[in-house]
């Protein structure tokens, strides 16, 4: 299928950059990409469910592409609630009164604040990993050593030398973090290089460190966020038809307890959902599940329309 040529809304805080595909009077499904990713990532699994006569738009998040801040008095914030509250007001602006939800790594995050907060708002959701939504106050407590040593890059960007090194090596950076939370996937130089120019962005690298400050409490967010950010911490539960998808060889660990024997079997979420709720566990899937396994991600959103 063809790129579509990039669409803006502007929003109070951005100029957001989307693609978009399929019938306008189509039912609205929003697919939302991580870090360090781009809309690319959705590339084959756009086509699936046009074909199925959906609405797909594709949003640049904030630090990525051609999505720029209206103004330097915005505070370029990482943090969860930016995420969701971009999404929120990208759909407000194209007059959107509920979508499906589709998103993994910072924008399963949006997505699962949406349902969470504002489940008027959402159809469905599908969101790799399982609940998104981060315990800020629980940020400090030590994971089991399985997990802590997958955090290393969160780590460094807590550093000085980790934000000089992300402007200067981002994209060799980035390209490690691929090959390493997607081990099984074989991507070539040029899909790389496809979603790596989004990385040029000017805010990137404030947005990227600001998001790995502020989820440890190393950084104060947005003060116009901290409504949300007050909200979140009581960690609502998601109440609208979810289905999550978990890659088995994920680098992270996103969806599982730990790398341990047996982990993928524990459903640590479950009670993290209220309504119709699913797991679907990925074999030799990673981090990138979209583009790893765009046919997954299409079949988890019929089946939620389907229900």
């Amino acid at each position: 299928m063809k790129l579509p040529a990039t669409r803006y809304v502007r929003t109070p805080m951005l100029d957001l950059a989307y693609e978009e595909y399929g019938p306008r009077d189509g039912a609205a499904v929003i697919l939302l990409h991580g870090f360090p990713y781009d809309p690319r990532a959705y590339d084959d699994v756009a086509p699936g469910l046009v074909a199925r006569g959906y609405r797909v738009m594709v949003p640049y998040l904030r630090g990525y592409g051609p999505t720029r801040f209206i103004n330097d008095g915005v505070m370029r914030s990482g943090q969860q609630a930016a995420l969701a509250r971009d999404l929120l007001d990208m759909m407000d602006a194209l007059s959107l009164e509920k979508a499906v939800l589709a998103g993994y790594d910072w924008g399963g995050r949006a997505a699962c604040i949406l349902a969470a907060l504002w489940p008027a708002r959402v159809t469905a959701l599908v969101s790799a990993g399982g609940y998104n939504i981060q315990d800020i106050a629980a940020s400090a407590a030590p994971q089991d050593p399985e997990a802590e040593h997958r955090y290393w890059y969160q780590y460094y960007f807590h550093t000085p030398r980790g934000r000089a090194g992300l402007t200067a090596n981002r994209a060799a950076f980035c390209r490690l973090l691929w090959r390493l939370w997607s081990p099984s996937w074989h991507f070539t130089d040029a899909a790389y290089a496809r979603t790596a120019a989004s990385f040029d962005n000017p805010d990137f690298v404030e947005v990227v460190i600001h998001s790995y400050r502020h989820r440890y409490g190393y950084m104060a967010g947005d003060p116009l966020l901290q409504p949300i950010e007050d909200r979140l911490q009581r960690l609502p539960v998601i109440a609208v038809p979810t289905i999550s998808l978990c890659g088995l060889d994920d680098g992270v660990g996103a969806g599982l307890d730990t790398g341990a024997p047996g982990a993928a079997d524990r459903d640590r979420d479950r009670d993290k959902f209220s309504a119709y709720y699913q797991r679907r566990l990925l074999a030799g899937i990673g981090h990138n599940t979209p583009q790893e396994a765009p046919q997954a991600v299409v079949d988890a959103i019929v089946d939620l329309l389907n229900l």
